[in-house]
C-alpha cells in the first residue's frame, strides 16, 4: 500500500516544525497513524491528556497541515474527527533541498487575479487596508483593484485562475502538479461546524471535492489585518491538492482517479485552475480564499509543477 510521505524544507516549512515541537503534539499524531480517525474525546482519553491540551494540539497540527479535522454528527450534536494525513515526515538539509528545488518549477497568484468570475451574494473582497468595491455586488469581483485583494468570499458560483505552463515552455516533462492554498467554508458571521463543498477543477477536468469543514473566527489569523472585524472569516486550511501518475489527492488523501494524463499538460500553454462552489453541491456552504496579508499563511495561491 503506497505511503505518504511530507518532505518539509526548513527554511520554507517552518510552521510544520512548529507544529512537531511538543512532545503532546506528537503522541497525537502516532496515535492517529495507529487507531485512525478519532474525535477529541477519545484521543484525551488514550492519551490521559486534558480535553484543553488535546484540543490545542488537534488547532496546532491542522493548522501545520499535519491532520484533517472534519464534522460528523454525534448522538449529542456535531463531534470533529482527527485523521493523520502523512505516515513520514522528513526533513531535507543542503543539497538534498536544493536539489528538490531545482527539480521544480513554482509559480505563486495573487488570490485577486482571476481570469473568470461567477459569483453569488454574500461576496465580496479586500485588501490588507480595505474594502474593494461594494459588498455583497457581484459585479465588484470585476473592480481592477481586484489585482490586490488578499481576501474574496462568494456564497456560490466559481473563480478561475490562468497559470502559464512553464514546464511546456522549457520542455520538461510533469511528473506532479500541485495546488496550495487557504481555504475555509462562508457564512455571514463565523461557524466552525459550517461544512461547504468546494470542487477542484483543473483544465475543465474536475479533480475532486474537499469539504471544508467551517468558517473559523474564533481568534484573529495571525496575518489579517487588524482594521478586519472579529466577525468576519479569520483565516482558513492550508491545502494542497495534487495531480500525480496515480491519481488526485488532497492532503495526501486520494481525492480521485484523475491523473496527469488526463489533464493532457503537453498540449496545454496554461494550466486553469478553478474553484466552486456548486448549486448541487451536498453542502453548499460557501468559500473563503485567503491570500497574502490575510490568514495563518501569508501566501497566494501557489503552483508547483515538479519534472522528471
Amino acid at each position: 500500500m503506497p505511503r505518504n510521505f511530507l518532505v518539509v524544507d526548513p527554511q520554507k516549512d517552518m510552521h510544520v516544525i512548529k507544529g512537531l515541537a511538543a512532545p503532546a503534539r506528537i503522541s497525537v499524531l502516532k496515535l492517529l497513524r495507529r487507531k485512525g480517525a478519532l474525535n477529541v474525546k477519545e484521543i484525551g482519553e488514550l492519551l490521559n491528556l486534558p480535553q484543553s491540551t488535546v484540543s490545542l494540539s488537534v488547532q496546532l497540527l491542522e493548522e501545520a497541515g499535519l491532520i484533517r479535522t472534519e464534522s460528523h454528527r454525534a448522538r449529542k450534536g456535531n463531534q470533529k474527527l482527527c485523521t493523520s494525513i502523512y505516515d513520514e515526515v522528513v526533513i531535507m538539509f543542503g543539497d538534498a533541498a536544493e536539489e528538490r528545488r531545482n527539480d521544480a518549477i513554482e509559480v505563486a497568484m495573487p488570490v485577486g487575479l482571476y481570469t473568470a468570475c461567477e459569483v453569488s451574494a454574500p461576496c465580496g473582497l479586500c485588501t490588507d487596508e480595505g474594502i474593494i468595491g461594494l459588498l455583497d455586488v457581484p459585479d465588484s469581483f470585476l473592480d481592477p483593484a481586484r489585482m490586490k485583494a488578499g481576501l474574496i468570499w462568494f456564497t456560490r458560483g466559481s473563480v478561475e485562475y490562468q497559470f502559464p505552463n512553464n514546464a511546456r515552455l522549457d520542455n520538461r516533462d510533469v511528473a506532479e502538479l500541485e495546488f496550495s492554498l487557504e481555504l475555509s467554508s462562508e457564512m455571514p458571521g463565523t461557524n466552525p461546524d459550517w461544512p461547504s463543498d468546494i470542487t477542484i477543477t483543473v483544465n475543465g477536468v474536475d479533480i475532486g471535492q474537499w469539504t471544508s469543514p467551517g468558517d473559523f473566527g474564533d481568534r484573529r489569523g495571525v496575518f489579517t489585518p487588524d482594521w478586519w472585524k472579529l466577525k468576519g472569516s479569520q483565516y482558513g486550511m492550508l491545502k494542497r491538492f495534487r495531480v500525480t501518475d496515480a491519481g488526485s489527492f488532497v492532503d495526501g488523501v486520494r481525492m480521485s482517479d484523475v491523473c496527469l494524463a488526463d489533464l493532457r499538460l503537453d498540449q496545454k500553454h496554461s494550466i486553469r485552475l478553478c474553484l466552486s462552489v456548486r448549486d448541487d453541491a451536498r453542502h453548499p456552504g460557501g468559500i473563503n480564499i485567503f491570500g497574502k496579508g490575510f490568514g495563518n499563511y501569508d501566501q497566494d495561491i501557489v503552483l508547483r509543477l515538479t519534472t522528471r
